[in-house]
């Protein structure tokens, strides 16, 4: 079975200034510090083979024997696995995500906890009751046949088809699903587009639902780090997704290019282009999540990655899947799959042994809430505007240690923290008032332990409880830490 391979360049990058001037430890240490931050930071991950001695020692400009021993010392700390012969591949310590800190001195649990864990809109008021009560005016229509619409009723596909040509991607009916949720369109996806036991490139971080149903299918997640400090592609690393791509023989990526969930980020037009053209040059189906493009809290996003595709003349080879449960409400349970028509039809087949069709009650209210929601929109992201605020200004003041990277967009926030402590923090949480998504929930094989999501969809107060409990508890947290621990340097 082929590995997985970084090359020595992107670690170096990676790496950034890994030693510093007044470091006083050896450098082989220091560099060995470094790989294993990465290592949590989900930068690296794991089952990936590191570039050899020689190679590294030629770009770090080091000599051989202090990358020999780096990876001595990471191989010995459990970071590394190598046999004679082969490269040096990526592992896990078994404790390496183990909760730290005596529980003893935690609080006691508290009544009224605020639910940082899901990051969600609330229904946006009267709109929704107005919705279904025009689906249940229009319901009359349908009552004469047998109700089971397996692509979706015509007037919810002219108005999704109608949205995706005012972004400038000319689109007909036939070229969409209407499924329940957009959870459901992956699902689908994955059974028609893979085999158990392929690879799905995925971003990492990435959304937990999506890696949830990858493993379920059987597939493996081949992760391709999203970098939060952005750079000329937005976070996003083409020439690591082209050589996932390439290296592992993935016949399918799964990535959320439009106000990434968990970090907000936004695919720059370039990497757009790049995206479209990786697919092409790989016979790679890339499914582009758009549950967050009209999210947008900054600046609009570019158009979809499929236009570009499009422009290619190699449509089908990026599918979008979109749904009503970010922007509008989570309760109205609609999606859909944009895709050239052969691929519809092949979705048709396969549903049947999932369901027979989105229920037409809540299609009709989606067709309805769809047809004019420009101003609704615009509400829910000055309110999003607001909330974000409010969020970056209590985490500066009680946190002023952690780091936050603020996409375009989105619902949340995505946080460093000095060390890598976010399981015990999640379980910690709760004691203090504050429900919480550890990092490693959104990676592949324990990454992003020094990380935690944050959404900022709660109201302004609400927010305001979370993080005061966050650092409370994260304060609980040092003072029962264990010192002698080895701690990662920053």
């Amino acid at each position: 079975m082929m590995i997985r391979a970084i090359g020595a360049g992107s670690l170096a990058r990676d790496l950034g200034n890994w030693q510093d001037t007044d470091d006083a430890r050896p450098a082989y240490r220091a560099l060995a510090d470094g790989i294993r931050l990465l290592v949590h930071d989900g930068r690296v991950p794991v089952g990936v083979a590191l570039p050899s001695e020689r190679e590294l020692a030629a770009v770090l400009s080091l000599s051989r024997t202090t990358i020999t021993s780096a990876y001595t010392v990471l191989r010995e700390q459990g970071y590394l696995h190598s046999r004679q012969g082969a490269r040096s591949v990526v592992a896990k310590p078994a404790d390496a995500s183990r909760p730290v800190g005596n529980r003893d001195r935690t609080a006691a649990p508290v009544g009224d906890v605020v639910d940082l864990s899901d990051a969600s809109m609330p229904a946006p008021g009267p709109e929704i009751e107005t919705a279904y009560a025009a689906a249940l005016r229009a319901m009359p229509a349908y009552l004469t046949g047998h109700g089971v619409e397996p692509i979706g009723i015509p007037s919810l596909r002219e108005v999704i088809a109608q949205r995706y040509a005012e972004r400038g991607l000319p689109t007909t009916v036939d070229q969409i699903m209407v499924t329940t949720g957009a959870q459901h369109a992956l699902r689908l996806l994955l059974g028609v587009l893979t085999d158990p036991g392929d690879r799905v490139v995925v971003d990492h971080p990435t959304y937990p639902n999506a890696l949830e149903a990858i493993r379920r299918h059987g597939a493996r997640p081949v992760p391709v780090p999203v970098r939060p400090e952005g750079g000329a592609d937005g976070g996003w690393d083409p020439d690591g997704l082209r050589s996932a791509a390439r290296q592992t023989a993935a016949r399918m990526a799964y990535l959320i290019p439009d106000f990434h969930n968990p970090t907000g980020l936004c695919l720059g037009e370039d990497g757009r282009a790049e995206l479209a053209r990786i697919a092409r040059e790989t016979r790679m189906t890339v499914v582009v999540d758009e549950t967050m493009v009209d999210l947008w809290l900054d600046a609009p996003p570019p158009p979809s990655v499929a236009s570009y595709a499009q422009a290619l003349g190699h449509g089908e080879s990026v599918v979008t899947i979109g749904s009503t449960g970010k922007s509008l409400w989570g309760g109205l349970r609609v999606g859909w799959i944009r895709a050239d028509r052969d691929l519809i039809t092949r979705l048709t087949g396969a549903r049947t042994a999932v369901d027979l069709g989105t229920p037409v009650m809540e299609q009709l209210a989606a067709a309805h809430l769809l047809a004019d929601v420009d101003d609704l929109l615009a509400g829910r992201r000055a309110r999003l505007r607001d909330q974000r605020a409010v969020m970056l200004g209590e985490l500066g003041a009680r946190l002023p240690g952690w780091e936050c990277s603020v996409g375009r967009g989105g619902m949340s926030l995505w946080v460093r923290m000095p060390e890598p402590v976010s399981t015990a923090l999640a379980a910690i949480a709760p004691n203090h008032g504050a429900l919480l998504a550890a990092g490693p929930r959104f990676g592949v094989q324990g990454a992003f332990e020094r990380f935690v999501r944050l959404p900022y969809t709660r109201e302004p107060d609400d927010l305001r409880r979370g993080v005061a409990a966050v650092a409370e508890a994260y304060r609980a947290l040092a003072i029962g830490r264990d010192l002698t621990e080895p701690r990662l340097v920053v």
